[in-house]
């Protein structure tokens, strides 16, 4: 409201006024109740227009047309007197009812809320059997002709002088009925008064303290990012406390039902600064004895003193790590998988590179001088496009690539056996044979995980692209007669639940993440165990979801002997349908305990199409992914350029650090891995947005602890096909002297595709070493379990002070893998498995 808008909506007519800072009143003539009031009494600003007054409680800045004067006194006659001096009481009131005596108006709103037609008959009585026969307890008379009811008195209204109240009842002039801005007030029952408005500043959730009246949307720059409309419940305590859950030390309330939550830094830089308090004069949808802000004007809050709600560090030098360019590309890869060969198979969707691609690569880290030789071609028969990938736990390390892209491809199952040496090119090949061996289900977008029994469990996808759901799994290798069950819960959620993020327990069974719910499943039966709560999603909105297409990333926390505590999962980032701007906080939870619930930590940044990648020493890089938007082509915008490592042995909301930023966009189809010597290998970017390049260009992530001078520790190890439980000697070579502050880190095999790290899990070992530290005698103690460690292939790393050694791989696990047929599997003229038996023979 302004008072040009207010002249313009009354233009036809002799007078406008305005009222309560938003009320506009138009009239040929000035009723016979007005009287002329001092000019201070207008004195709320113009919602529109701060600069401007309209009016107040009761009071109207009057204008007229034409310049025509304005009485002083009411236009037309009025039987109203108005010279009582005295209050007299009424008699023959309903049961019950008592006086009050004379009351102020509310300040900045009325003092009673609900007001009747005015009424030449008004009187005591027919007011208050007026608010009776309406249900309300209490009455008010004002003006001569007005009558309010309310059940309680509002807006600070209080006792004054009896002869306040002067004007007579025009039914019973015997009667007074209040005056300008003064109530006779009767009731009922008991009478409660509330205080006048004002911004919450006491009473407070947390530390929260009111800091006072902030201007917004300075040249369109918001004070604080998030905003929630809180239609219903807008109070400092529900917004404050929303703001608090989701990690926000800056909040504020807008217009009266807009809840924002935000940063301080960011409200300074918009701009924002501190004005009157009466710009701040609009009630809070959930309790009107609050202002909540005004017209582009926030009551502000900051979370002051005592525990912050999160802590992010933003080291520099090393400290902060860097990204640092390795290769030019051949492909732009989809999928990325470090193989037990120490190389790096590059696959990518049909179509995407140059037309005389072979659709999948292999990089030799070892002759990166070389472009010639660190790039081997490899061939698929179909496309790959958003497929699945894991290692196996057979004797060879086989990859195994299922699902794709329509048609034929979407029922693909592709095997490739790592072969070659550093330099040296294998010879082995992709093999594939749709009329052989085939999923039973065509799956686009599934996951898949190697289970405690060593099979392989496929789970969820499309039946093509952009399709119905395959809301099922299945086991490879197919059981006699194959075998294939429904999943209501993935049917319910199409298609919000692609390439959900699957975990082993160490207690039994499998905790699968998928949109934003997440449950527990059976490992023989795939029936539901136990159904978690639902995820938090941003703190603008709960049905935010986690896996494509709101694509987030997921991990399982570190494992420590003796591997009794239950495990922790962490997901970061993702987004919601629409325009939305991507999550900026990680959850993570306890499946295993009795009633598990999600942690909110938030990150420093939106992140959408994030990755992340498990470190040897215990943390968790997150990088690459979009600010806004969604996965897919051309649905994402804002690159997040920033990398931030998690670090699980800090405090909750102390774990995360800003670290290096790169020049590359990292969007849709892009992937992070770990590589055999600790760095972090990031690739690929297939936006199609008209705006970022397919990115063929290949960098590695150097870890603070690849960039410290410090020697790096280094060992041997003879026994790479573990069982259980057992004790596995190495040598190695500790640099620092010391060993107090060695450890050991086994690292699952990953295929990187879409957010998801398919087989991901780290453990750390037991390691006791004894001799000279140039060559220790050290034994590790291999995990108790197929459920702490499903079978497969590890990379085991030595840390001295945190630096790691390069990896040796290992498998553990391998009679569970033979019993369950791996090696032997497929069967078939076009596949040649490995065989059953230890590794290396």
């Amino acid at each position: 409201m302004t008072i040009e808008m207010c002249q313009a909506s009354c233009a036809t007519y002799t007078y406008f006024g305005v009222e309560y800072g938003r009320e506009c009143y138009c009239g040929n003539s000035l009723a016979a109740s007005s009287v002329a009031a001092p000019a201070t009494d207008c004195n709320v600003p113009c919602m529109g227009n701060t600069a401007q007054k309209c009016g107040a409680g009761n009071r109207l800045d009057v204008y007229v047309k034409n310049g025509t004067a304005v009485p002083t006194k009411p236009t037309g006659t009025s039987s109203v007197a108005s010279t009582s001096t005295s209050t007299p009481l009424a008699s023959g009131l309903p049961a019950g009812w008592v006086s009050d005596g004379c009351y102020s108006e509310g300040f900045g709103g009325r003092a009673l809320q609900n007001q009747q037609p005015d009424s030449q008959a008004n009187s005591v009585q027919v007011c208050i059997n007026t608010c009776k026969n309406l249900g309300y307890k209490v009455a008010g008379m004002e003006y001569g002709t007005q009558c309010f009811c309310d059940n309680f008195l509002y807006n600070g209204a209080a006792p004054v002088a009896a002869t306040s109240c002067n004007m007579a009842c025009p039914g019973n002039p015997s009667q007074t009925c209040g005056a300008g801005d003064f109530l006779n007030v009767y009731h009922t029952g008991n009478l409660t008064t509330y205080k006048a408005p004002a911004s919450q500043s006491t009473d407070l959730p947390g530390q929260w303290v009111y800091q006072g009246c902030y201007s917004d949307n300075v040249n369109d720059n918001r004070a604080l990012f998030w905003q929630s409309i809180l239609t219903t419940n807008n109070t400092a305590t529900s917004c404050l406390g929303l703001c608090q859950k989701y990690g926000f030390m800056a909040a504020g309330m807008e217009y009266g039902d807009e809840c924002f939550c935000g940063d301080e830094s960011v409200r300074a830089a918009s701009g924002s600064v501190k004005v009157a308090e009466a710009e701040c004069q609009v009630k809070c949808s959930g309790d009107n004895n609050y202002y909540c802000g005004g017209g582009s004007r926030l009551s502000y809050y900051r979370w002051i003193g005592g525990e912050p709600l999160n802590v992010w560090a933003e080291p520099t030098g090393i400290n902060a790590g860097s990204y640092e360019f390795l290769i030019g590309g051949v492909v732009v890869p989809l999928i990325t998988t470090t193989g037990i060969n120490n190389k790096v198979v590059f696959m990518e969707k049909s179509g995407t590179g140059a037309p005389n691609t072979t659709g999948t690569y292999e990089l030799d880290l070892t002759v990166l001088n070389d472009f010639s030789k660190a790039w081997r071609p490899l061939h698929v028969k179909s496309d790959i496009f958003c497929s699945a990938g894991i290692t196996l736990p057979d004797k060879k390390g086989r990859q195994l690539n299922i699902g794709g892209w329509a048609g034929p491809s979407t029922y693909g199952v592709r095997l490739y056996t790592p072969d070659g040496s550093d330099g040296v090119w294998g010879t082995n090949d992709w093999q594939e044979n749709v009329n052989e061996v085939t999923l039973l289900e065509g799956r686009w977008y599934p996951s898949a995980m190697v289970m405690a029994n060593g099979s392989v469990l496929v789970l969820g996808g499309e039946v093509g692209s952009n399709s119905a759901p395959t809301p099922s799994c299945e086991i490879l290798p197919p059981p006699a007669g194959g075998y294939a069950k429904y999943l209501d819960w993935l049917d319910r959620t199409d298609p919000d639940n692609l390439y959900p993020f699957m975990f082993v327990l160490p207690s039994g069974g499998i905790f699968v993440v998928y949109y934003n719910e997440a449950r527990i499943i059976d490992e023989k039966t795939f029936d539901t165990v136990k159904t978690l709560p639902n995820m938090p999603g941003s703190v603008v909105n709960f049905l935010a979801g986690r896996t494509y297409p709101l694509e987030g990333t997921g991990v399982m926390l570190p494992q420590y002997p003796p591997y009794s505590a239950p495990v922790t999962v962490l997901v970061c980032g993702g987004s919601a349908n629409g325009a939305a701007y991507a999550i900026d906080n990680c959850v993570s939870t306890q499946p295993e305990v009795a009633a598990p619930e999600w942690t909110i930590e938030r990150m420093p940044s939106q992140r959408v199409m994030s990755c992340i990648c498990a470190l040897p020493d215990g943390t968790y890089l997150i990088l690459n992914g979009a600010k806004e938007g969604v996965a897919g082509f051309g649905l994402a915008q804002d690159p997040n350029y920033n990398a931030v490592l998690y670090d699980p042995s800090k405090p909750i909301n102390q774990r995360m650090s800003i670290m290096a930023t790169t020049i590359v966009a990292r969007l849709y189809h892009s992937e992070a891995l770990l590589l055999p010597d600790g760095r972090v290998l990031v690739s690929g970017s297939n936006p199609e947005d008209g705006v970022h390049p397919e990115e063929y260009r290949v960098e590695v992530f150097n870890p603070p602890y690849a960039l410290t001078a410090a020697a790096a520790p280094s060992f041997t190890i003879v026994n790479k096909d573990w069982t259980y439980g057992a004790a596995i000697p190495i040598t190695a070579k500790i640099p620092s002297g010391s060993f107090t502050t060695i450890k050991a880190s086994m690292m699952a095999a990953v295929s990187s595709t879409h957010g998801n790290s398919m087989g991901q899990r780290t453990l750390f070992l037991t390691i006791t070493c004894t001799g000279a530290p140039a060559t220790a005698s050290c034994t590790l103690t291999a995990p108790p379990s197929a459920h702490v460690a499903p079978p497969g292939w590890y990379q085991i790393f030595v840390l001295d002070n945190g630096k790691p050694s390069k990896s040796n791989w290992i498998r553990v696990g391998g009679a569970i893998a033979d019993a369950a047929g791996i090696g032997s599997w497929p069967n078939t003229a076009s596949f040649t498995a490995p065989g059953l038996g230890a590794v290396g023979t």
